[in-house]
């Protein structure tokens, strides 16, 4: 049986990858301008992947003899990933991205500690695996903000 803590780890990290795929589909859809195509277009292919994570924790979840949880455990709290006021404001975006990357991965290391700690191979690997993808989206997006500082 796994341990609490890894199940209270995958359960927040499927609410986190459903509230991120929320806020990305968001922001694709409502930013506007020329500046803002590039971001949006990878916010969509990112989308899938986090999906495809969100899957992922749910299985696994269920082969621990436990569920993610429904809508009615859900909890907001990404606040910096909010579509801006202002449609044209790319930058804050992309710092909205960064902080939800940078929480997941915190997550993920956690996840990975936890696993080991409780003697689970599989769920070690799979937060390594989701690992390496939030720290790919994240050097992308510190290099889409490194552009947006340098303009």
């Amino acid at each position: 049986m796994a341990s609490d803590q890894v199940i209270e780890l995958l359960r927040k990290a499927y609410s986190d990858e459903i509230e991120t795929v929320m806020n990305y589909q968001t922001n694709a859809i409502v930013l506007d301008g020329v500046r803002a195509e590039e971001i949006k277009e990878s916010l969509q292919t990112d989308i899938q992947e986090e999906l495809g994570h969100a899957e992922m924790l749910g299985q696994r979840l269920k082969q621990l003899e436990a569920q993610p949880p429904g809508s009615a455990e859900f909890v907001a709290r990404q606040d910096s990933l909010q579509p801006p006021e202002d449609s044209t404001d790319v930058f804050s975006v992309i710092e909205g991205v960064l902080d939800a990357e940078n929480d997941a991965i915190e997550t993920y290391r956690d996840l990975v500690h936890a696993a080991e700690d409780a003697d689970d191979p599989v769920t070690e690997d799979l937060a390594v695996t989701i690992l390496a993808d939030e720290e790919a989206h994240r050097t992308e997006f510190r290099g889409f903000r490194t552009e947006y500082r340098s303009d």
